[in-house]
C-alpha cells in the first residue's frame, strides 16, 4: 500500500537522506529519529507535496510520479502546521476534501470532529485556530473518503491528553485495513498506538 526505492533528497551538494527504501501493508508505522534528520521532508515526499530528487514512491499501487492524480487521491496528508488556507474555515475544509474524494461530510466524520471538540470551531477561519484546533481538523479528515495510506507528521503536537486519546483510537481504528505512517519524538504515543518503529538507518538499510 505504501512502496518507495531508491529515495533520495538534496538541495544542491546538501544531501539530506539517500537510497531510501521501505514497504508496508496496513499497519501503523512511526518514523522516529532525531530533530533535522529530514523526517517532515521525507513525509512531504510521500504526499506529494515535495519532489524526489531521485527514487520511486506508490501509494495504493500508483506511482507518484507517473499517476500522481491516482496516487493523491489514496492519502491523506496532515502535515506539521496544519495551515491550509488562512481565511478557510474548519467546515469549510472538510467540504474541499470531501468533493475532492467524490464523497461528503457523513456523520461518521462529524461525529469524529465532536470527539475531538471541533464543534466550536467549525465556522472559525484558520488564521484564528491553534495548532491544535488546526491538527485536528486535518486529522478529521483522514477518514473522509477511506483512503488508503495515512501521512502524518508529528501528530500528537498541540493536543491534550482527552484528544491524544481519540488520536490513539483513530490510527489503530484506520490501521487495521490502512497505512499509518508518522513521525513523532513522543515514544508514549507511539507506544500507545502499538506502531512499530522505524528510522532512516533502518530504511537506508533496507535491500
Amino acid at each position: 500500500m505504501l512502496r518507495f526505492e531508491h529515495l533520495s533528497k538534496r538541495y544542491g551538494s546538501h544531501v539530506i537522506f539517500q537510497g531510501l527504501h521501505y514497504a508496508s501493508g496496513p499497519g501503523c508505522v512511526a518514523l522516529c529519529d532525531e530533530n533535522g534528520s529530514g523526517k517532515s521532508t521525507l513525509l512531504g515526499m510521500l504526499a506529494g507535496a515535495i519532489d524526489a530528487s531521485e527514487g520511486e514512491i506508490w501509494i495504493d499501487g500508483h506511482s507518484l510520479r507517473t499517476e500522481p492524480l491516482k496516487a493523491k487521491a489514496a492519502l491523506a496528508f496532515v502535515p506539521d502546521d496544519c495551515m491550509a488556507y488562512p481565511f478557510q474555515t474548519g467546515r469549510e475544509l472538510l467540504e474541499l476534501v470531501a468533493s475532492a474524494r467524490q464523497t461528503t461530510v457523513d456523520a461518521r466524520v462529524i461525529d469524529l470532529a465532536h470527539r475531538f471538540g471541533l464543534e466550536p470551531h467549525l465556522e472559525k477561519r484558520f488564521e484564528q485556530m491553534s495548532l491544535g484546533t488546526r491538527k485536528k481538523f486535518f486529522l478529521t479528515a483522514t477518514t473522509i473518503g477511506d483512503p488508503a495510506v495515512i501521512i502524518a507528521d508529528e501528530p500528537g503536537n498541540g493536543l491534550d491528553a482527552t484528544t491524544r486519546a481519540v488520536l490513539v483510537d483513530l490510527f489503530k481504528t484506520l490501521a487495521k485495513d490502512r497505512v499509518v505512517f508518522f513521525s513523532s519524538h513522543d515514544l508514549k504515543l507511539v507506544q500507545a498506538c502499538e506502531a512499530r518503529t522505524t528510522n532512516f538507518a533502518e530504511l537506508a538499510s533496507v535491500a
